[in-house]
């Protein structure tokens, strides 16, 4: 035993580490489907961080529960527990504040030129999009009044107050993705960790911003 435990000793122990860490402290997963292009894009593979304190506009996946089903989802956090948050045609304003938002200024400025419509119909069709689905998502960019917009009302002028303990989270894809202007903020709980590094596709490994 003692000759075992000399030879393989260090080595089980690695792998009991490296197991724990794996369930309490980081996992992998699959970006599935289009609500955060152009930042993330569908079957992008990240590692998040489960301990990590949730800061404003940090990247999450979240579990989300519709019609008795959870899935996780990957958004950015907008709204921090009690904060009031207005969009005025694009122009995000927190608790008085305003904010820019660098990363939706691709799709934005496709939106204004009457591009985005044609990017939407490039979206190959795959297991979680259909044809169905992008004709909507090209019938919405068709429409839309803003880049984002009060989901429900299609208005471009909206406000929420975010409830206390929760957190307001939304795709960077506004005009298709669902989030909490849909199925409303999530708690901490619900809120599984930080995305901190893409490892797949290898021509985008790094760090995330």
């Amino acid at each position: 035993m003692k000759a075992f435990i000399k030879e393989w000793g260090l080595f089980i122990a690695i792998i009991i580490v490296a197991l724990l860490t794996r369930i309490f402290v980081w996992d992998v997963v699959v970006v599935d489907g289009h609500s955060m292009d152009p930042t993330l894009a569908d079957k992008e593979r990240l590692i998040i961080v489960k301990t990590t304190k949730i800061e404003r506009f940090d990247i999450v996946v979240a579990k989300e529960t519709d019609n008795g089903s959870t899935k996780n989802i990957v958004k950015r956090v907008i709204g921090m527990p009690g904060d009031i948050i207005k969009f005025d045609k694009d122009q995000l304003t927190i608790n008085g504040k305003k904010y820019s938002e660098p990363y939706l200024a691709d799709f934005k400025s496709q939106l204004a030129d009457g591009k985005l419509e044609k990017t939407y119909q490039a979206y190959p069709l795959t297991s979680s999009l259909s044809a169905a689905d992008r004709n909507n998502f090209v019938d919405l960019a068709q429409n839309a009044q803003a880049f984002t917009t009060d989901t429900n009302t299609g208005n471009p002028t909206f406000q929420v107050t975010v409830p206390k303990g929760e957190y307001f989270l939304m795709g960077d894809n506004r005009i298709v993705s669902r989030d909490s202007r849909v199925v409303g903020a999530f708690t901490r709980s619900d809120i599984i960790g930080e995305a901190k590094l893409r490892i797949w596709p290898l021509t985008k490994i790094g760090l995330m911003k």
